[in-house]
């Protein structure tokens, strides 16, 4: 497994810490308190998206993202990330599986598990698809060496494995990293879009209809748990939902080069 970076460990630090810190304040207190932040405007998820709008569209309409959308991308640039994502995606994987046992074990729903074992068998079909592209493409997928963000990433992930880590934790990130991919390249498809033909596959693969239903299914089951979890599990949520964002646009940064 790759190392830590800093930052990173100083988020997992705060997981830790709070995982042991003691109640502050009363069930009684923290029903209301949660009523009062679901009364305001829709789920957890939409009130973060508003308060973290900036970052959240700097990892979904990233320069990269945007030089794709209209036709300017420098092929190196997509080559470069081409093969540090197939090392993501396999890093990912037992993330995934993770999150999945965490599922069968923490969720009051079986619907949960459904949906996050069909986004588990999807990612053997997204190896064998990055291996096919890197072959059209020229890049010896034996030979690419994980950079710094992709290090990073892939530490901060073995990182939400532990068995501390609350399931609402980690389906609210399994939620973002699948989103930032279907908006990015949703946004590649869009009328007015001038990506190139060689590209529309890989915008199509992350930016079709279905990816944005899971997407959103995932979304759902995310802002079920945090609705009713404690607050201070929703603050290590809210962590990890923005560390998330800050590593998907330094990964966006290391592919552009």
């Amino acid at each position: 497994m790759f190392s830590m970076h800093a930052g990173q460990c100083h988020v997992c630090l705060l997981l830790r810490l709070q995982n042991k810190r003691e109640p502050q304040i009363s069930r009684a207190a923290d029903e209301k308190m949660r009523a009062k932040k679901m009364e305001i405007g829709g789920g957890v998820i939409e009130t973060w998206m508003k308060k973290h709008r900036l970052l959240y569209t700097g990892a979904t309409k990233h320069p990269m993202i945007l030089s794709i959308r209209d036709g300017t991308i420098d092929f190196s640039s997509f080559k470069r990330w081409l093969g540090q994502d197939y090392l993501f995606v396999r890093e990912f994987v037992p993330f995934a599986a993770s999150v999945l046992i965490k599922a069968c074990k923490e969720s009051d729903d079986s619907s949960d598990m459904e949906v996050i074992l069909g986004g588990v068998a999807s990612l053997n079909d997204e190896i064998a698809w990055f291996k096919k592209e890197a072959a059209k493409w020229g890049v010896e997928l034996s030979t690419i060496v994980p950079q710094k963000a992709n290090q990073d990433y892939c530490g901060f992930l073995e990182s939400l494995m532990w068995p501390e880590v609350e399931y609402t934790v980690a389906i609210t990130a399994f939620w973002v990293i699948e989103a930032v991919y279907q908006e990015s390249f949703a946004h590649c498809l869009e009328d007015g879009s001038r990506t190139s033909p060689e590209l529309r596959e890989t915008c199509q693969r992350w930016g079709n209809d279905g990816f944005g239903q899971y997407c959103s299914s995932l979304q759902n089951i995310a802002n079920r748990h945090l609705g009713k979890a404690p607050l201070d599990v929703v603050a290590k949520a809210e962590v990890v939902f923005l560390r998330v964002l800050e590593l998907e646009v330094q990964f966006w940064n290391m592919s552009k080069g």
